[in-house]
């Protein structure tokens, strides 16, 4: 998920954002539905189940990649990675209001506070007293994390009971049907003549960060639940930010470095067991790192008793 943000800004270079979105859930729908119908998986029927996947589509792909794909046309890729990291922030809020078995512990309220503080330091106070475009840009970044959050908290609530699979493949087509009529009415047909790097693009977008990410995201979320779920963006993080440097040639300013340590240590904090086991990695690496020095030691020691 890494080059998810880098690739997303080579691919609009040539294509707009609502083809973009539209062309990466419904080519992801497609071939879901081809992985379920060769498992051979039931799909539910009812009003209530369609209705729930429609609207988990809109909540989670629909609004939130419309809002994210407008924020990368503004911003560095690099810097939407940072403030999509404050998904697991706003989950971790919204999840502990309507989740009973997510309560906000103080551990976990200290990680949002700490979540909080790095978002505002990304973005600046500056930005947040005048609107221009690149504010608006961090603003709609901020804003898809807040529709991921909620998503999250609805697909626990509504989908619990339907395969990974399924979900994903009714979610991506509710998502699709919500953009194709707007994307069509704006933007028209596809041309699809674009260039290699961007066909390349739109396939990772298509294969692995959505298909492969969305099949994951269920089955996390089933069993670690909606805050856990997002905690992800900790190994994207500094992936996604190293590549935008790379592969575009991002310079982030100090702010957007400072407040990507503050998101990072939220997501620890949050997680808890990552932070245990974390200091228990770093304690075993200094033990060892204190007995090899130790032996190395000895045996200088031995070579300059017997010269």
């Amino acid at each position: 998920m890494g080059w998810y943000f880098s690739g997303c800004a080579l691919a609009l270079e040539e294509i707009s954002i609502f083809s973009l979105i539209t062309m990466r859930v419904g080519f992801a729908a497609a071939v879901l539905w081809i992985y379920v119908l060769i498992r051979k998986q039931l799909f539910p029927t009812g009003w209530n189940v369609l209705s729930s996947l429609i609207f988990m589509g809109i909540l989670n792909n629909a609004v939130p990649f419309t809002l994210l794909n407008f924020g990368q046309t503004q911003i560095e890729s690099g810097l939407t990675s940072i403030l999509n990291a404050g998904t697991v922030v706003f989950s971790t809020l919204i999840s502990a209001i309507f989740l009973k078995d997510e309560r906000l512990k103080p551990r976990k309220l200290l990680g949002v506070v700490l979540g909080m503080s790095g978002v505002v330091t990304v973005i600046g106070f500056q930005a947040l007293q005048t609107f221009y475009l690149r504010s608006l840009g961090q603003i709609a970044c901020i804003g898809a994390t807040v529709f991921y959050a909620f998503a999250g908290v609805w697909a626990r609530k509504h989908l619990s009971s339907i395969s990974p699979e399924v979900s994903s493949a009714g979610m991506l087509t509710g998502s699709t049907l919500a953009m194709a009529p707007l994307t069509i009415w704006l933007d028209g047909w596809p041309t699809w003549n674009y260039s290699g790097l961007a066909w390349l693009s739109l396939i990772y977008i298509v294969a692995i960060a959505t298909v492969v990410s969305y099949l994951l995201y269920f089955r996390v979320l089933a069993s670690a639940g909606a805050s856990n779920t997002f905690l992800v963006t900790l190994v994207v993080l500094p992936i996604a930010v190293t590549l935008g440097a790379l592969v575009l040639a991002e310079q982030l300013p100090l702010r957007s470095h400072t407040g990507f340590a503050l998101i990072a240590l939220a997501l620890a904090v949050i997680d808890g067991k990552l932070w245990q086991t974390r200091t228990t990695d770093l304690f075993i690496s200094a033990r060892l790192v204190y007995s090899k020095v130790t032996i190395y030691r000895g045996l200088y020691d031995d070579l300059q008793y017997c010269t």
